[in-house]
């Protein structure tokens, strides 16, 4: 599991699948999540918004995951 350091409250979906090369923009994101399943904390999530906090997890279809941590 990769984890991703912030310095802020939170960071969205759409800042972690950009921040870690998974779609190349914002407007990528859209789609991405309505053809691929995201799972955060377990649940299904296809809000590109969504606020992830510190010990949030993010899981992909591909099997990789991603920690929330505060720097």
């Amino acid at each position: 599991m990769k984890q991703i350091k912030i310095d802020t409250e939170y960071l969205t979906l759409t800042q972690l699948l950009k921040e870690e090369g998974i779609v190349g923009s914002g407007g990528q994101v859209k789609w991405y999540l309505q053809e691929t399943p995201v799972q955060l904390n377990g649940v299904s999530e296809d809000r590109r918004g969504k606020k992830l906090y510190p010990d949030d997890i993010v899981q992909l279809a591909s099997g990789e995951r991603f920690q929330i941590v505060k720097v």
